[in-house]
This record gives structure tokens, C-alpha cells and sequence, in this order.
């Protein structure tokens, strides 16, 4: 199985279980809620459902590394004035409180 934990968390939020070990059969379900144990199949298929969600996130993956950090983002949106009066005002008392070195 791929990743049967995150599986059962996907499946089953909120149940008690232990895994001993990395298959199916270690698994042992404790739910006080009365949940039946899931079936292997059950959690292969989830298995299967959240890899395939896992690839088709792949542009994210690629992308995130080569994006400009959150902070160069909003810096360059300041400067260029896109952001709404009040805020640009907020950026720019912090900016004049605590003023770049020289």
C-alpha cells in the first residue's frame, strides 16, 4: 500500500486505530464509535484516490520553488500602488517607523 495512514486519516477522521507495522494487517481498529474496520480494498482504493490527486498537483510541485517569496510578491505590489489606499497607508507607517538603514 502506498500510504495507508493517510488513507485511514482521509477515510476515517477522527478514529481510533493503530497501525503495527506498514500493511493492512497490523492494523487495529479501536473506534468507539462503533465504525466498522474498513477492508483492505476500501483503503487501497483510497490509496489510489489520493496519489492520483497527489500527480495531478504536479504544476504546484514545479512551481513553488521558482516563484518570488510572499514577501517580494507584496513589496513589488506596493510599489507599483496597487494595493487600496488604507492599506498602502499601514505598509507605509511601518515602513516609516522602522526605515532601511543606510
Amino acid at each position: 500500500m502506498r500510504d495507508l495512514v493517510q488513507a485511514l486519516f482521509s477515510l476515517y477522521p477522527g478514529s481510533i486505530w493503530q497501525l503495527n507495522g506498514d500493511n493492512y494487517d497490523g492494523l487495529v481498529w479501536s473506534d468507539e464509535n462503533d465504525k466498522p474496520k474498513p477492508t483492505q480494498k476500501e483503503l487501497e482504493d483510497e490509496c489510489d484516490r489520493l496519489y492520483q490527486v497527489w500527480l495531478s498537483k504536479e504544476y504546484q510541485r514545479l512551481r513553488a520553488p521558482e516563484y518570488p517569496s510572499i514577501g517580494d510578491q507584496l513589496d513589488a505590489l506596493f510599489h507599483a500602488g496597487v494595493f487600496p489606499p488604507e492599506m498602502a497607508a499601514r505598509i507605509q507607517a511601518v515602513k516609516d517607523k522602522y526605515p532601511k538603514g543606510s
